[in-house]
């Protein structure tokens, strides 16, 4: 069996590099580790933080391709965000101009979570914990 000791990061390659930049830190938060622009690809990678563990790595590339990423399609389904207070995370995200899914109820833990999608529209979920 192999030992995995934990996720090390989730890379995610957007369309539009500044506009996810602001996303991922002015709206989800996320601390700027280390940005890099590197020339031979024409591509930015971005490390990015949350509560000082390194998690997200944002690429940059030009013209990438669209791929589905509707939570029932084939790949990644969403990335998912642990809160405390969901009600509270909903108004920050209102007062930032960010309408969330209504909220659901998870049948089988019976907690809360909800929905939004990022500048690419990929589905970042809330989950109360």
């Amino acid at each position: 069996m192999l030992k995995l000791r934990r996720v090390h990061h989730i890379a995610l390659i957007c369309s539009d590099y500044e506009k996810s930049k602001a996303f991922y830190t002015n709206v989800l938060g996320l601390e700027v580790l280390q940005e890099v622009y590197r020339q031979e690809r024409q591509s930015y990678k971005l490390d990015l933080a949350l509560n000082g563990a390194y998690l997200l790595e944002l690429f940059s590339f030009p013209d990438p391709p669209n791929r589905p990423s509707r939570p029932e399609a084939t790949g990644l389904r969403h990335l998912a965000f642990e809160v405390d207070d969901l009600d509270e995370t909903i108004e920050v995200l209102l007062d930032k101009g960010i309408t969330p899914e209504p909220v659901r109820k998870d049948e089988h833990t019976g907690k809360r979570f909800t929905f939004i999608s990022d500048p690419d529209d990929l589905p970042i979920e809330f989950y109360e914990s």
